[in-house]
């Protein structure tokens, strides 16, 4: 009968020992899960912070696109009137 209590006492020993390793798996994942989800949100911050400047930037070429449109329509009104006005007078004389 002494075997069985051996056998008894070996698997009570291994079990004991798998479940800490288990715990301690178990820590090492909560962790280790807890720094990746702070690595992640970081990343999500930094695509969240580069996809505001790109946004900012594309209204920024879009507002000088309009400027330039805007300046060139000027010049060219600018250039209609000067030709208006110095075209007549040539045209008289």
């Amino acid at each position: 009968m002494g075997t069985t209590e051996e056998q008894e006492g070996s698997a009570e020993k291994f079990f004991k020992n798998f479940g800490k390793r288990m715990d301690e798996f178990s820590k090492e994942v909560h962790e280790s899960g807890g720094r990746l989800q702070k690595e992640l949100e970081k990343r999500l911050e930094e695509l969240k912070e580069s996809a505001e400047r790109f946004k900012k930037e594309a209204e920024n070429k879009e507002k000088w696109k309009e400027v330039e449109a805007s300046l060139k329509k000027a010049g060219e009104e600018l250039n209609k009137a000067v030709k208006a006005a110095f075209g007549k007078k040539e045209e008289k004389q």
